[in-house]
């Protein structure tokens, strides 16, 4: 097993750790959705990046969702499905992190995101799961 490939683990907990700043903020009395879509972002990015070291790619040093799933699609032609997802949150990396002139996001675009970044972390976690070896009763041989 290479480096990266024993790697994978520790970006899948980063993006578990984004995620429950999500659900912390979501539970807050005042809920800074510029914060939560930014995390909802991370969580996303960090599980695309999870998928390449999976493979034994390193990933790029970039926040562009688009640019990873890109990356991703060389090694997993499914992820293809993750497009609208990554869409939708890829302003968030950088323009909620600053004041105007970006506008800041409220509640229904705050949730939007939140359901974006799950679609990514389930399909991706899906996709990290072990694979059976040939002959084995689970692949139906």
């Amino acid at each position: 097993m290479s480096a990266n490939e024993s790697n994978w683990p520790s970006w899948v907990t980063k993006a578990e750790h984004d995620r429950l700043n999500v659900r912390n903020n979501l539970a807050a009395e005042e809920v800074p959705w510029d914060t939560l879509c930014f995390h909802a972002q991370q969580a996303a990015e960090k599980m695309l990046k999870a998928l390449l070291v999976f493979h034994g790619v390193d990933p790029r040093r970039t926040h562009d969702l688009l640019d990873l799933l890109g990356d991703c699609l060389a090694v997993d032609l499914g992820v293809e499905e993750l497009r609208e997802s990554c869409l939708a949150l890829n302003p968030y990396s950088v323009q909620v992190r600053y004041p105007l002139p970006y506008p800041e996001p409220g509640e229904s675009e705050g949730r939007a995101a939140v359901d974006a970044a799950e679609r990514v972390y389930a399909a991706i976690l899906q996709r990290l799961q072990p694979v059976p070896p040939r002959g084995h009763p689970e692949n139906g041989e």
